[in-house]
């Protein structure tokens, strides 16, 4: 068996490097065309194993010594004109043919430069030609002079050569690795010096038009010009930093000057709708360092100034009156936080800063005290109220969720927890006195508030509908029994929502019952064994609070003197006074209490408040607000006489009798409820009316 290896040639040494050597020096020369760059690597490779990579090393720092003090000062020509393409000329092909030795010493540089911490091949070639060509004859001083004015030529639009500008500056930046960088020190940092100074002045002459789309149309395009300047003529490094210098002065430091030019400037913009101008603006100023957060710091004190109008405008009018429309300030502050968002997705590619800073204004305002951020979370309720119980009634199932999305733009910045408490208040009114099943603009908003906030924050409410629901089913089922049987007790027809107590609102849940009339206690004992014969167990309480009733009332039109005025005052009574006259029939639209009380009168002629309190079982104040309603409410709806006194508040030996004066053009009339007494202590329901 034989074994075959691989030896270095046993007369590797002087003589391969004599020829080497000579290769070397054609290759700087740029002469090497004829030249096999395999054999030379092949030759370099053998000394190395030979252990010969001293005698290389050294010799290689011996060659482009000589080469450079040679060619340099015959080949680089320091006259003004020719000094550059020169320099550059030269540069290039000495970095070319330090590329190639470099690449025919590698095997050298890995195995025997490297362990011996020795510079590589190309940096102790970069560091001769510094030393041999920079620093010498005068180059470096040559360059500083140079340099710049070359630039400034260029600026004034003179014809320079842009790539022996580049390439110079390049060479430069090739020395960056020296423990003391001359390009930084000496050029770089001139360079940024003077392109600061001639920013300043540029963008202080820019600024005299006191217009921002002229100052933008100016500094865009000479940003553009300077991008394109430092691209053709200097290192990519030295680039980026006058770039930023270029931003620092022309966006940065003018920031606050741009945006606030009167007749032109962010506010301007946004009042008159300019979008294409604001979205340039927002462009140009997110190329600097907080631009985008000015931007959005001062929009956010002109949206502080709108809020603080509409604001102020709702203090005054409560001031002077209460309001015609007490969600006003909601409507408003919706039509503003729609137009705001229109602007951040359209005009900033609903940048984050933007909108964070948008929503942060509105929860101020709508919480700037835990007083004010409950009443705002009412009104914020008693908004979605209106337009679930009017604002939908004529539209499609589109066109109302779409209204409900445009007004849910508020509701992230409503305190949740207090909306949920007026949200269910209102919520039970509307199921309870609605004539028909819950309507989609009800569900659909429940499944807002339910993607907003989760399953748990609307499982009461989700149930509520549900028990209302049910109830529609349970109603058409109790109709067909009474059909089936001995029809309607007490000949009434009496419609019922059966509560799940734990869901419902706690003053719905537990209002006190009351004594009701003969009749209508019949028809409530006769669905209440229907239902408890479907539902062994459960246990039924009436909640008079929120029902409704059509009474039948007969006015018989009998002469009123004034011995029966007793103590109501006569200007009172005009419009009640009548001739004697026909009989008329009409329909009185009323409450539950209401109800109760209009059917005592079936039974005597007159009552007084303390017998009629006795009598019905009506809480106090409830049965206040029904005789306030219904004998000292508007004219058109007393349906009852006051007698004995005429003071501002019930007593308790007030006599009340029906007016049989009373006349009306509709034959159906609805009584509205008084809300003339105070609310009681904790009761849960709408807050009384104070300003924010």
């Amino acid at each position: 068996m034989s074994i075959l290896m691989n030896r270095a040639p046993a007369q590797a040494g002087a003589n391969s490097w004599e020829l080497l050597k000579g290769k070397i020096m054609i290759i700087l020369r740029n002469t090497s065309s004829g030249l096999s760059f395999e054999e030379m690597y092949r030759t370099s490779y053998n000394m190395t194993v030979a252990e010969k990579g001293e005698i290389m090393y050294n010799g290689i720092k011996e060659i482009i010594t000589q080469f450079l003090r040679e060619a340099a000062p015959r080949d680089i020509n320091t006259s003004r004109d020719e000094f550059l393409a020169s320099m550059s000329s030269f540069w290039q092909r000495y970095d070319i043919a330090l590329t190639s030795i470099s690449d025919i010493f590698h095997y050298m540089d890995r195995v025997y430069v490297h362990p011996q911490n020795h510079d590589s091949v190309r940096t102790v070639g970069m560091k001769i030609f510094y030393a041999e060509v920079i620093e010498a004859a005068g180059i470096k001083e040559l360059l500083q002079q140079t340099l710049l004015p070359t630039i400034a030529a260029d600026r004034r639009g003179e014809a320079i050569s842009r790539v022996d500008l580049k390439s110079v500056c390049t060479m430069l930046a090739a020395f960056d690795t020296r423990p003391t960088s001359d390009y930084k020190t000496l050029f770089e940092a001139e360079f940024l010096r003077e392109w600061t100074e001639f920013y300043r002045t540029e963008s202080q002459r820019f600024l005299l038009d006191n217009n921002v789309n002229v100052y933008l149309d100016n500094a865009e395009q000479f940003l553009a010009q300077e991008a394109d300047r430092a691209d053709m003529c200097l290192p990519s490094t030295t680039k980026e930093k006058i770039l930023l210098v270029a931003e620092r002065e022309f966006i940065t430091k003018h920031a606050d000057t741009i945006i606030n030019m009167e007749n032109s400037g962010l506010v301007y913009m946004f009042i008159n709708g300019q979008m294409d101008e604001l979205k340039r603006l927002y462009g140009f100023l997110k190329r600097a360092d907080d631009g985008v957060k000015k931007m959005a710091y001062y929009l956010s004190r002109f949206l502080r100034l709108k809020l603080q109008d509409l604001v102020d405008v709702m203090r005054s009018e409560r001031s002077e009156r209460e309001p015609n429309n007490p969600t006003a300030l909601i409507e408003n502050m919706i039509s503003l936080k729609v137009q705001f968002d229109h602007f951040i997705t359209e005009v900033f590619n609903s940048d984050n800063i933007f909108a964070h800073e948008t929503q942060k204004d509105f929860e101020y305002f709508l919480s700037m005290t835990p007083r004010s951020a409950e009443l705002s979370a009412e009104l914020f309720s008693l908004h979605i109220d209106n337009l679930i119980r009017k604002g939908t009634k004529q539209m499609s199932d589109a066109q109302a969720e779409d209204l409900l999305d445009k007004s849910m733009v508020l509701f992230c910045c409503i305190e949740k927890e207090d909306f949920a408490k007026f949200y269910r208040y209102h919520l039970a009114k509307r199921l309870l006195l609605q004539k028909d099943a819950p309507s989609f603009p009800e569900k659909i908003m429940i499944s807002k508030l339910k993607k907003f906030c989760g399953t748990p924050y609307t499982y009461d409410l989700d149930r509520m509908v549900t028990d209302i629901e049910k109830s529609y089913i349970l109603m058409s089922d109790y109709k067909n029994h009474q059909e089936s049987h001995e029809g309607p007790a007490g000949g009434i027809d009496m419609s019922v929502r059966i509560l799940t107590k734990r869901y419902w609102p706690k003053h719905i849940a537990d209002a006190p019952c009351c004594q009701l009339p003969p009749p209508v206690a019949a028809a409530f004992q006769q669905f209440s064994e229907f239902y408890l014969s479907k539902h062994e167990g459960r246990i039924l309480a009436l909640n008079p609070g929120l029902g409704y009733a059509d009474v039948k009332a007969v006015f018989y039109g009998t002469t009123m003197g004034n011995e029966e005025l007793g103590g109501q005052n006569p200007e009172q009574a005009t419009s009640s006074m009548s001739v004697a006259r026909k009989e008329e029939h009409k329909i009185l639209q009323v409450n539950t209490y209401q109800m109760i009380v209009l059917m005592r009168f079936n039974e005597r002629d007159r009552f007084t408040f303390q017998e009629l309190l006795d009598d019905t079982q009506i809480p106090e104040r409830e049965l206040k607000r029904v005789l306030y309603s219904m004998a000292m409410g508007d004219t058109n709806q007393r349906v009852l006489l006051r007698h004995l006194t005429n003071g501002k508040e019930i007593e308790p030996c007030d006599e009340f009798s029906v007016n049989d004066g009373f006349t009306s053009n509709t034959n159906r009339i609805r009584i509205k409820m008084s809300v003339r007494c105070e609310a009681e202590p904790n009761q849960e329901g709408p807050l009384s009316r104070t300003a924010l």
